[in-house]
């Protein structure tokens, strides 16, 4: 106990600043004394009077006083301290001693070990070298011990079955569930060796053991059964394991899949009540296929839902889920998804094909959908099994050995998958089943659509090769003696043959509208085809869908070619050469050539955007398609063609016609009033109101280059008529002011370049100013007539050439000496020559107007281009030179 010292009463404060723990550590001796001083300096200050010493001596001299009792107490301490030192000094030198001693031991002793090792390894590696060739044969006698100890208790089995004694398999039975493994075991095993024996009573011990077998069996399953129905899934795991080392465990999986409610319960009917909408509207080719079917759509819901819910069972449960999960899908798609689709293509083939290939179609998608959610449920393969077991396993789930299941394979189940989705539709759409069906389909929408059509075309040519062309295209297209006699009654059912005798058949009138092209109609065809494209390339394989794309592609050719645009020509083509050449010609047929145009630039860029990219993986069948297309539009340009020249010949010779009612005397009129006020001849006016007519139908139905090769070859015909016209008839100076028009009252030749210019062709307008031109010779005085011919625009012209026309005129016998003497061509440097120099091609112009012919129609026919242009530009397919018609 350290003592104090008594502090004066005013600073007892400053015992808690005299204790030995505040010079531990950091000491400053400014701070101590400031903080024994710092009371005593407080009061100073606040006492008013002298400064007072008194105070300060008395706290520092008792602090000294604790300070020195202080050190004391600690001098004290440190003396005890360092005896203690001392002492602990010896006893740590003595021990290190001891210590040093017994290292010195340890070294000794491991040295002698290590002798000891060095001289047991190098007899170890004597012995190891020794019996390295002997552990080869230590394994296979251990292997061989084992077989022979098996093989042993298999005897003792089949000796004790063949004294109808089981009671010790039966007690191995009863241990639990080690017991039960170990009896599937032995059971494997003898009757393995039962079915090879050949002993005395071998037959009969065979038949006990098989007996047994098949009650260990049943007595599994039973156990299995009941806990199954108990939800207890610790003991279904147990006995699928012990029916797995039995026999595979395929009877336990058949008794899974067989007991399920989803295969038990699940007997569905056709729910036409709820999809009322989708069977009214199957049938008609321009509804949009259906999406979904509300039966279809539930079956494969709850399909997803039950798969979910089983693969965490079948993981739990079974000791091979990959296998068993086949077994249940393979199951799911050849009962429950095959009948279901059964059901649906029974009932749309009864409305139509199609129905049947729209539900068929349907079914797909919605299975393909099906099967890429269910591949989600791959489950790997936990548990390993010998080949032997592997193959009893397939051979008991199938009575055969089939192909491997592939069950280390970690895609199993994916891999089943799409096998159950294929084999699922193989029955449909194997060989040329689905393709048949699908050109049969085409093949009677086409007919139907085309029957009022077909009945009118008919009845203008009387019994139509084109027709009877139809009828038997269809039949062939069709490929069977079934599908002929289902085209037949196709036909019979749009009207287009009757099976009743002709006197009992009671057709509908057939209308003009019914044999009109239509751009509508068209666009129907081409949207039943693009749905049947895309059903063939859903349900075709891959490799297979050129070849099928091509075949429908010849429908359509067939339909919207043949059979549609290419009777529309020929009825008007017929029309036409059946016409009187007298009577006004029918424009008709131009309309019909702007829908064949339409139609046909619709045609060919359907097949270049929609049909050549499906034909790409194979370039033999795209080639294939590419001259076959090309042939048919040819074959279409030709048709036109010769529609289109048909046209051409029956206005000119209408014109023709029109100017030989030209009367001798019309260009020689009586000189008075009266037969100069009079306007234009009845001819003139005639051709003039025949060529607007023409020009209105043209620029109609026309435009772009067809337009303009039409009407120049009009133009050009109908110049050559004037020209041989006006050789005929001799002309008085009054006939000439009629026949010019130098003044602004309409006349013939001012009439027909009036009407000639409003086609828009410059080469026209340049021909008829030529004759308008030549219209003046009738006019000019005799005595300039020569210089007229010579020096204007006639100058251009070979004098030679204009002299029939000069003849007609009325005076010309009052000049034809003189002019004749002067017939010769201007020598160099005359007035006419530089003239006549720079359109000396016109001389060839004039002698190729005189022995003119109408020349056949030239249009070109371009590709298609990205959009439809108002010109008539047939198209033809791509890398294909393009042709004029």
């Amino acid at each position: 106990m350290s003592s104090f010292v008594e502090l004066p009463a005013e600073d007892v404060h400053l015992a808690d600043k005299l204790q030995l723990s505040t010079f531990q550590g950091k000491f400053d001796v400014t701070e101590f004394v400031g903080a024994v001083a710092e009371r005593l300096i407080a009061q100073s200050k606040a006492d008013s009077g002298p400064f007072d010493p008194k105070p300060f001596i008395r706290t520092f001299e008792a602090t000294v006083d604790r300070l020195m009792a202080i050190r004391k107490e600690v001098d004290k301490k440190t003396e005890q301290m360092e005896k203690s030192v001392r002492v602990a000094e010896r006893e740590y030198s003595k021990k290190m001693a001891e210590l040093s001693k017994g290292f010195e031991t340890v070294g000794s002793s491991f040295t002698a070990m290590e002798s000891r090792m060095n001289l047991v390894s190098n007899t170890a590696v004597r012995i190891a070298d020794s019996l390295s060739s002997k552990g080869d044969q230590l394994e296979t006698v251990h292997i061989e011990r084992q077989r022979a100890q098996a093989a042993c208790d298999l005897i003792d089995y089949y000796n004790l079955f063949s004294k109808d004694d089981t009671s010790k398999l039966d007690n191995l039975r009863k241990e639990g569930r080690s017991g039960r493994r170990q009896v599937a075991v032995i059971l494997r095993r003898l009757n393995t060796v039962a079915k090879e024996v050949d002993l005395p009573n071998a037959d009969k011990t065979r038949e006990a053991i098989e007996n047994y077998c098949e009650k260990f069996e049943r007595e599994m399953l039973n156990l299995f059964d009941r806990c199954y129905r108990r939800g207890d899934p610790k003991m279904m795991h147990h006995c699928a394991q012990t029916l797995l080392e039995f026999n595979g465990g395929a009877s336990c999986i058949q008794v899974y899949v067989n007991q399920h409610d989803f295969f038990i319960n699940n007997v569905r009917e056709g729910r036409t009540e709820e999809d009322t909408n989708l069977w009214n509207n199957l049938g008609n080719p321009d509804a949009s296929p259906p999406k979904t079917e509300l039966g279809l759509a539930d079956l494969f819901s709850e399909i997803r839902t039950t798969v979910d819910t089983e693969a965490q069972i079948v993981k739990a449960v079974f000791p091979n889920p990959p296998v068993v999960m086949q077994v249940f899908l393979q199951r799911v798609f050849a009962q429950s998804i095959q009948q279901y689709m059964e059901q649906l293509l029974h009932r749309g083939a009864d409305i139509s094909d199609l129905g049947y290939l729209r539900i068929l179609q349907l079914v797909h998608i919605q299975a393909s959908a099906l099967v890429e959610d269910l591949k989600a449920h791959e489950i790997p393969t936990t548990v390993s099994r010998t080949p032997y077991e592997a193959a009893e396993f397939r051979r008991s789930i199938t009575g055969a050995a089939p192909a491997p299941l592939s069950l280390g394979t970690p895609a199993a189940i994916s891999t089943m998958l799409e096998t159950a989705m294929e084999e699922l539709f193989v029955p449909y759409t194997e060989g040329h089943r689905y393709l048949e069906r699908e050109n049969k389909s085409l093949v009677t929408l086409y007919t139907g659509l085309l029957a009022a059509f077909t009945r009118f075309h008919k009845s203008q040519k009387g019994k139509s090769s084109m027709f009877d062309r139809m009828v038997n295209q269809i039949s062939s297209t069709s490929g069977s003696s079934g599908t002929s006699s289902q085209a037949a009654a196709a036909l019979t059912r749009f009207g287009l043959i009757n099976s009743a005798p002709t006197s009992q058949q009671n057709e509908e009138p057939v209308k003009e509208e019914d044999g009109v092209l239509s751009v509508d109609v068209a666009e129907r065809m081409l949207k039943w085809h693009a749905e049947a494209i895309g059903r063939c390339v859903e349900l075709s394989p891959a490799s297979d869908v050129p070849k099928s794309t091509f075949s429908l592609l010849k429908v359509l050719s067939e339909a919207i070619g043949n059979n549609y645009v290419e009777v529309a020509l020929e009825t008007a083509l017929l029309r036409l050469e059946a016409a009187d050449s007298k009577s006004e010609p029918n424009l008709s047929p131009l309309a019909i050539i702007r829908q064949v145009d339409l139609i046909c630039h619709l045609w060919q860029q359907y097949v270049n955007v929609a049909i050549l990219p499906l034909a790409s993986s194979s370039v033999t069948v795209r080639r294939e398609m590419v001259v076959f297309n090309t042939q048919t539009i040819n074959r279409i340009e030709g048709a036109t063609n010769r529609l289109l020249q048909k046209v051409t010949d029956a206005v000119i010779t209408w014109l023709s016609l029109q100017l030989t009612k030209q009367k001798k005397d019309d260009f020689k009129p009586r000189n008075d009033d009266i037969s100069f006020a009079r306007v234009n001849t009845k001819p003139c006016e005639a051709c003039c109101e025949a060529l607007e007519k023409i020009r209105d139908a043209a620029k109609e139905n026309l435009s772009g280059k067809n337009l303009e090769v039409f009407l120049t070859e009009i133009g050009v015909a109908f110049h050559s008529l004037l020209l041989e016209h006006l050789r005929k008839f001799p002309v008085s100076a009054t006939g000439g002011l009629m026949l010019a028009n130098l003044t602004k009252e309409l006349r013939d030749i001012k009439s027909y370049q009036d009407t000639i210019s409003t086609f828009g062709i410059p080469a026209l307008q340049e021909r008829f100013e030529f004759i308008r031109q030549l219209g003046q010779i009738f006019l000019i005085q005799p005595e300039i007539l020569k210089s007229f011919i010579t020096e204007n625009y006639l100058g251009r012209i070979d004098s030679s050439l204009l002299k029939p026309y000069i003849t007609l005129r009325s005076d010309y016998g009052q000049f034809e000496k003189g002019f004749n003497d002067s017939d010769a061509t201007p020598g160099e440097g005359a007035p006419g020559t530089a003239l006549k120099d720079r359109f000396g091609r016109l001389s060839i112009m004039m002698k190729e107007l005189e022995g003119l012919k109408p020349e056949s129609l030239s249009v070109s026919m371009p590709s298609i281009p990205t959009s439809f242009p108002s010109s008539f530009t047939m198209p033809s397919m791509p890398s294909m030179p393009s042709r004029p018609f």
